[in-house]
């Protein structure tokens, strides 16, 4: 109950990409009351995600494999929106965050957080459309369903209407809807036309309800999706259990790269779909990943460049203000990842 609490408050009080940083800041906490709980045991480590989707595959093989008992920690994964899950991690009311987009752009802003490692590089999305929608020019003047306004996916969505000929601003209304799974059962009922849904949702929407998988993001789109994010509170007072955390992360990334069969079967019973569907995916998924939680300095500057776009700045901030990746090629060190 109290997340459903601070969900719906965060989601009446935050507008995260139109709101000065300030009027945010001030909301966010707020927000974090509604999460606040008993105080977290040592060994506790609360883990927002923010979709069923692939995006999220490290955080279930690190539960699923015992990586985290491993690590001592007593692991509690919860799905919610990003600007929730940011308004926790600042409140000091999860530890960690395994969301990227908004985190970022947070940060970029003048939030309290840091980047420790980066595991989902590229966006696996696919702009999904009704059956009788077969081309960009049937989308204008439709409904397209996001997560988050501002977030990752919906701009991956503006990203492929406009390379597609659509001024996704004027030509398309987009309204939240819950997070992939929804979207498309909501697609499928009626409301919505066009959703932006990763795999294994999107190649459900294929196979099962028929619908168009009309275009995707591609690798020229460079917009990390996951990884871990904590605040600097955290990081100083926690700095053990953070730790600990990205090496059970760690594991479960190695265990991703080498375990294909294995893998697409934790994706198959986390997600409850079909184990082909499960190892498409996979396959799929498998080059969007870091083998070591640390991108390329390139990739970072595209990243930061396409953010600082979005967010309407000059110049784009240095890389060091918003990405720490010590602790990481720590990590690294110690459990010989390359």
């Amino acid at each position: 109950m109290q997340y459903k609490i601070a969900l719906a408050k965060c989601q009446a009080k935050i507008n995260f990409p139109r709101v000065n940083m300030k009027r945010t800041f001030i909301a966010l906490l707020f927000c974090g009351i509604a999460f606040r709980s008993v105080a977290a045991a040592d060994d506790r480590v609360r883990i927002s995600y923010a979709s069923r989707s692939i995006s999220a595959i490290l955080v279930f093989i690190a539960n699923d494999k015992g990586f985290f008992k491993e690590e001592g920690l007593e692991p509690q994964l919860i799905l919610t929106r990003g600007t929730t899950a940011i308004a926790a991690a600042v409140a000091g009311d999860i530890e960690a965050v395994h969301i990227m987009g908004s985190a970022i752009r947070g940060i970029i802003q003048g939030l309290p957080l840091k980047v420790l490692a980066v595991n989902q590089k590229l966006p696996l999305f696919w702009l999904v459309t009704r059956p009788e929608l077969k081309s960009f020019a049937d989308l204008k003047g439709k409904t397209m369903a996001v997560t988050t306004f501002g977030g990752s996916q919906q701009l991956a969505g503006f990203h492929m209407l406009r390379k597609g000929g659509i001024d996704p601003v004027k030509e398309i209304t987009s309204i939240v809807s819950g997070d992939v799974p929804a979207q498309l059962q909501a697609q499928v009922s009626g409301p919505v036309q066009i959703t932006v849904l990763s795999p294994p949702t999107a190649f459900v929407a294929r196979d099962r309800y028929k619908l168009n998988l009309l275009t995707s993001t591609g690798d020229d789109y460079i917009n990390f999706i996951s990884g871990l994010i904590v605040s600097e509170r955290t990081l100083r007072e926690k700095p053990t259990v953070i730790k600990r955390t990205l090496r059970a992360l760690t594991k479960a990334n190695r265990f991703f790269h080498s375990n294909e069969t294995a893998s697409a079967e934790i994706l198959a019973k986390y997600l409850n779909v079909s184990q082909p569907i499960a190892l498409e995916t996979y396959r799929y998924s498998l080059p969007s990943y870091t083998r070591n939680g640390i991108p390329t300095d390139k990739e970072l500057e595209e990243h930061l460049k396409s953010d600082a776009q979005f967010l309407q700045l000059k110049t784009p901030i240095k890389s060091s203000a918003v990405f720490d990746l010590s602790l990481q090629r720590e990590v690294n060190n110690e459990l010989g990842v390359k």
